[in-house]
């Protein structure tokens, strides 16, 4: 009897984990499916950066924009709903203060962490961001080294710039040297 009861619970654990696994499921076969394509890892298909910084651990709200935000869209952001930062992704540089000047409603509070792809297109462009007067962090990132020395020294003027990502298939610090921010280096692999 005891020989029966352990074949019995053995078929039975068996016959579970086969449900469990799929083999044994009832139903229609079904056609083989060829496997999903991977997802590229372009900027295009990340969207705007997560921003992650494991020194910040206050609850609130993280709103992200592919443009500068409106006055009227930071006051209604202010309004309950925690706001800690605002990111703002720009796939082109702003050419002047008045594409910028809405950042100055940038709630008490709360920061915004601004991400500018390439390299500033004028000097006028790159000052732009010393009349925002609210707590702005920007990021340049770029492709590859710049194009002149000129453009390093823009950089360099600007206050609320915190560092420069450079995408580049090697690390190489040629054409950064007189560069006074930190400088990284970011490689996509797809």
């Amino acid at each position: 009897m005891r020989v029966r009861a352990s074949a019995a619970l053995g078929a039975l654990v068996a016959f579970g984990f086969g449900l469990l696994a799929g083999c044994m499921a009832g139903g229609p076969a079904t056609q083989a499916q060829p496997p999903a394509a991977p997802a590229a890892a372009s900027a295009a298909a990340i969207g705007v950066p997560l921003v992650l910084d494991p020194a910040d651990v206050a609850l609130g709200l993280t709103a992200e924009y592919t443009r500068i935000p409106t006055a009227s869209e930071l006051s209604d952001l202010a309004l309950g709903s925690g706001l800690q930062h605002v990111v703002v992704a720009l796939d082109q540089w702003p050419t002047d203060f008045d594409a910028v000047r809405e950042l100055n409603q940038l709630p008490e509070g709360s920061d915004a962490i601004v991400v500018l792809h390439g390299y500033p297109p004028s000097r006028e462009a790159a000052n732009a961001w010393n009349y925002v007067s609210t707590n702005v962090r920007i990021v340049a990132l770029v492709d590859g080294p710049p194009p002149s020395l000129a453009v390093i020294d823009d950089l360099n003027t600007m206050r609320h710039l915190e560092r420069v990502i450079a995408q580049t298939p090697t690390v190489d610090r040629r054409g950064f040297e007189r560069l006074q921010r930190p400088l990284g280096f970011r490689r996509i692999f797809e």
